[in-house]
């Protein structure tokens, strides 16, 4: 999209900046009339270098002159005048200094350009503003009710604390009031009965400031126990169901999910302040046992109740907070997880969300795959592996940079049991559908408390042969988009339809996740018609399996996820810099290419991935003129093959076309949409090598040599070829014939 068109849809607070940036020195007006030209030319060059200023400035009355004769024809005499009074004035200050307009016309366009940028940062930041302000706000709120109980159970440790000097106190008085009964004697028995009685008296304030104080810690015991129990359910069943889905989009492709020391701080203060909540019903048991109250003691009352709902608040937390931190997957292809190899090494990696000193070194945890697969839950034909390898470990806060109680296996292999019911051709599903489990078991044991512990993986697929790998990586995009679920194993028995809306994002997803840029709107717009056809019905289609991975596309021979496969495997193999520069318009139907081209130069060209080729191929279509009217060619794709030989952006440039005289020409002047070629590849020009040394004629064995390049060559002018639909390179019988009467010295690059 041309610069000037983008500005001209930003948010109003920026265009007067760019309002800001013309005078009567370079007007406004022949931005507007002359803005794919503008954008198409080297200012910054310009800038320093007085001969190409100079050819700028006549090009640019050039292009003034067309306008005002264009505006002739309509008969607009305004804006003739205007075009008119333009170029008297750029005549009269550029006329002896050319370099003076281009520094200005470079600085207004690069302007531009940094008031685009900034109106697009702006543009997301206000899309997700209102998102992230619900979450920060959620966020910020759940802090708060935790902090709460942190505090609560401070208070109520201190509160115990000075009900057991209370007692301590009343107890030491107790005894003292006992020892000078059994000690006064007759003599000042009156003296002694009257301070008894006020040490008495003291006492059963004493005593009754006891049992007062009992009641309160009871009651505030009860009061913190509900409040734990409401933040507790709320880190559980929303903040951490809420990461494990952000888990799962990360997965396959989605934004990166959210780091998990969050959820850890919350978790790990819910837990000790739990942990003080048991200490100190166990210290009220203690006090308790010292002295009991008359009639109905509140602490006898409650204690076996606030003892089970402690614990089986910190059993609910301990067992939640056993997460997979990092899903099972194969170092070689790292951005492939839950899909893994028979032999092939995988690594996972656990956590515990609860960090506590005491249970460092503490946890062992097994892995175990398929644990919960029986004859029962699983489809005929459902194939069996053993898990090989160290499949223990032992949690530990070494095993990460920020301390964490984590566990990560990386030498886990599977191997499948051949001789325990060997997978047969009977069964519904095909190997890349078929999902398993692998499953981690640990125990956690303290005083008075053992807490069995257990996650799992999302579900995976287990490939036998890397050729698997497309098929069984749709497989995981199919389930992780569509449910939350982490042990629905006959998933694919019945897979569910997807909306083209979830499918568009996951497919931009893929090439973002491996690149710096995803799918714009245009271009998910023709995968939406190759995958629907044309009468779609937009973000509410329903796309069935089968559809996406297992039928034919129209009339090719392999389906539509694996041609999108292959285009992926070539932009990360061969085009990733054209891709993240945005050089290639990638997927375009020929009739929407022709209608982007129709009314450029001739020469502009554009840059499409095929749809002919499984294994992902590029070619390039260019537009000439030929009596008035566009004609379009296209060659060949070229597919890994020829791409591994040559860079693409090298048969860009050495790209030839045989014209009438037998004189190889390049037809590629400018990328679509108004890029000169050179401006848009040449950093990506193979560079020749540095200039040998002077050859010693003294060492009759060394031999210099001509150096050659391969080029692709077109055996006939496309001006002969109005009506061809590709231009093929030439044949090796083809290419003898030419040479013969060409002569092979010009097909030769010096």
């Amino acid at each position: 999209m041309a610069q000037w068109y983008e500005l001209q849809q930003i948010d109003s607070k920026f265009l007067e900046q760019v309002h800001q940036l013309y005078d009567d020195s370079f007007p406004m007006e022949i931005r507007q009339y002359l803005a794919q030209w503008l954008e198409a030319q080297d200012w910054e060059h310009a800038s320093s270098n007085v001969s190409v200023a100079t050819i700028l400035f006549h090009g640019l009355l050039s292009q003034l002159d067309d306008q005002y004769s264009r505006f002739a024809l309509e008969s607009n005499f305004l804006l003739q005048h205007n075009i008119r009074k333009s170029k008297r004035n750029l005549q009269d200050l550029f006329q002896e200094d050319p370099i003076q307009m281009a520094m200005i016309i470079y600085s207004c366009l690069r302007e531009e350009s940094k008031i685009l940028e900034n109106a697009h940062l702006y543009s997301k930041s206000q899309v997700g503003s209102m998102q992230s302000t619900v979450i920060v706000d959620k966020h910020r709120e759940l802090d708060k009710k935790v902090t709460d109980v942190k505090n609560r159970a401070v208070e109520v440790e201190q509160d115990v604390k000075n009900l057991e000097d209370l007692q301590d106190e009343y107890d030491f008085k107790c005894k003292t009031v006992q020892s000078r009964e059994n000690e006064h004697n007759a003599q000042s028995e009156r003296l002694a009965q009257n301070e008894l009685k006020q040490e008495r008296l003291v006492l059963r304030n004493m005593y009754i400031d006891i049992g007062i104080k009992r009641k309160e810690i009871v009651h505030k015991i009860g009061e913190l126990l509900n409040i734990t129990g409401h933040t507790q359910s709320s880190l559980i069943n929303d903040e951490l169901v809420d990461w494990k889905r952000r888990q799962q989009i990360a997965c396959i492709g989605g934004p990166p999910n959210a780091c998990l020391d969050q959820l850890q701080c919350w978790f790990t203060s819910i837990a000790k302040s739990l942990q003080q909540v048991r200490q100190q019903l166990k210290k009220l048991e203690e006090l308790e046992q010292k002295l009991t109250c008359d009639g109905e003691d509140p602490i006898t009352k409650n204690k076996q109740t606030f003892q089970e709902r402690t614990q089986n608040l910190f059993k609910q937390l301990i067992q939640s907070s056993f997460v997979v931190e990092r899903q099972p997957c194969m170092p070689t292809h790292p951005q492939r997880p839950l899909v893994l190899k028979t032999s092939v090494q995988f690594t996972v990696k656990l956590r515990l969300l609860v960090k506590l000193q005491e249970l460092n070194y503490q946890l062992k945890v097994k892995a175990v795959f398929d644990k919960d697969v029986t004859e029962k839950n699983t489809v005929k034909g459902f194939r069996k592996f053993n898990i090989l390898g160290t499949h223990t470990k032992v949690m530990n806060m070494e095993e990460s940079t920020n301390g964490c109680l984590a566990a990560e296996f990386r030498h886990l292999q599977l191997k499948e049991q051949k001789n325990a019911g060997c997978r047969t051709n009977e069964g519904p599903l095909i190997v890349t559908e078929e999902l398993h489990s692998l499953s981690f078991e640990t125990q956690l044991c303290q005083p008075g408390l053992v807490v069995d512990l257990e996650t799992a993986s999302l579900p995976i697929v287990v490939i036998s042969n890397v050729s698997q790998l497309p098929s069984g990586w749709a497989s995981i995009l199919w389930y992780n988009m569509l449910t939350s679920e982490t042990k629905n194993l006959s998933f694919f028995l019945n897979p569910p339809t997807a909306r083209w809306a979830q499918l568009s994002e996951v497919l931009s997803w893929q090439f973002s996740s491996v690149t710096k840029r995803g799918l714009h709107a245009d271009q998910l717009s023709m995968l939406e018609e190759k995958l629907l056809g044309p009468n779609m019905n937009g973000s509410d289609e329903f796309i069935p399996w089968t559809r996406f991975c297992k039928e034919n596309l129209n009339d090719k021979n392999f389906p539509f996820w694996l041609w999108i496969e292959g285009i992926l495997e070539l932009i990360k193999k061969h085009l990733l810099c054209l891709w993240n520069d945005g050089c290639i318009v990638g997927f375009i139907s020929k009739e929407r290419e022709r209608v982007l081209l129709k009314e450029k130069q001739p020469g502009t060209f554009l840059l499409r991935f095929s749809e002919s080729s499984k294994e992902g191929a590029i070619t390039f279509t260019w537009v000439e003129i030929s009596q008035n009217e566009p004609v379009f060619h296209s060659v060949e794709p070229y597919t890994k093959k020829e791409l591994s030989a040559v860079s693409f952006p090298d048969i860009i440039r050495n790209y030839k076309v045989m014209a009438a005289e037998n004189i190889p020409e390049n037809p590629l002047k400018i990328l679509y949409p108004d890029t000169p070629k050179d401006m848009a590849f040449g950093k990506y020009y193979s560079r020749p090598k540095d200039a040998p040394e002077p050859m010693d004629l003294d060492a009759p064995d060394r031999i210099g040599y001509i150096k050659t390049e391969l080029i692709s060559v077109s055996e006939v002018h496309p001006s002969r070829l109005q009506n061809a639909e590709s231009l093929l390179p030439m044949s090796p019988d083809e290419y003898d014939d030419l040479t013969k009467l060409v002569g092979p010295a010009e097909f030769v690059l010096y």
